[in-house]
């Protein structure tokens, strides 16, 4: 027959043994497939510094201009334009699937950006944490943020700043040196100083083909990005004031001409003639 001292210590077992097990329950519910344990802010589904009305002009498209417009933009043949809100608005569920669900091993189809490109660097899970909210909430559109008008060369490369920070750094990086034979430098850069109307319109519409830089060669194209004259100016005007360049001031009023020019599109070179498949 067990003494009571015993019967204390064999009752004080059977608790601790179940404190054991009910703390195993829940770390295991709160542990993802991967194995990682789910923070907080994940299973609550939101991140705690991330935006919980997000809108697509006020932060999407700033997140779409930085991370995703070298693929998704308006000259791409087979990926869709996330810079068009319509088209966005109809992606929103792959979007969100690529973006966050793929991220977190939860799709079956490759995160986006993909792994190794410059923006996949670049982006963080509040970006992608913010893409979702975006997507869970509606996706609105919003209203555009409110943007000040430069009114001296100082102020407009404080606001070139900022948008070079957020635009211009996943390829050109934050020193403006570039990837080597990827992405060119606009760090004392003999292309960018030698035509400012040039440059503007490699702002304004976008570049495709060969181009040599300081001496290297580079075959990526350069997307359209959808900005305002105020904003290349100001981002023009931030680099040619910084990285070692001429100095230059680009004016809103330079933008605009440059950009009711005409655009002369490259002839397409004909191929040889071939022998018609059995198949056409």
């Amino acid at each position: 027959m067990q003494t009571l001292p015993q019967f204390k210590a064999w009752r004080w077992t059977l608790v601790l043994g179940f404190l054991v097990l009910s703390a195993a329950t829940v770390y295991t519910q709160s542990t993802s497939s991967t194995g990682a344990v789910a923070t907080p802010a994940e299973t609550s589904g939101k991140t705690s510094n991330v935006s919980t009305n997000p809108t697509y002009l006020h932060d999407i498209l700033p997140l779409f201009l930085g991370k995703c417009s070298r693929c998704h933009n308006d000259q791409t043949t087979f990926l869709p334009n996330w810079l068009d809100y319509k088209t966005a608005v109809a992606h929103r569920a792959e979007i969100r699937r690529r973006v966050w669900d793929s991220w977190k091993d939860k799709y079956f189809k490759e995160s986006m950006p993909v792994a190794n490109c410059p923006e996949c660097r670049t982006i963080t899970e509040d970006d992608r944490a913010l893409i979702r909210d975006w997507v869970d909430t509606g996706a609105a559109y919003g209203i555009p943020p409110i943007t000040s008008v430069a009114r001296n060369k100082v102020e407009r490369i404080e606001y070139g700043k900022r948008l070079y920070t957020i635009t211009c750094v996943p390829c050109h990086q934050a020193n403006a040196q570039g990837i080597p034979y990827r992405y060119p430098p606009l760090a004392e850069s003999d292309y960018l100083n030698a035509d400012k109307d040039r440059a503007i319109q490699v702002l304004v519409n976008g570049r495709q083909g060969p181009i040599m830089v300081n001496g290297l060669g580079f075959t990526n194209s350069m997307p359209k990005f959808p900005l305002t004259d105020e904003q290349i100016a100001n981002v023009l005007t931030y680099v040619y004031n910084t990285f070692g360049n001429s100095g230059k001031e680009v004016a809103p009023d330079e933008v605009k001409a440059v950009r009711a020019e005409k655009v002369e599109l490259p002839t397409p070179v004909p191929t040889s003639s071939a022998p018609p498949s059995k198949f056409e």
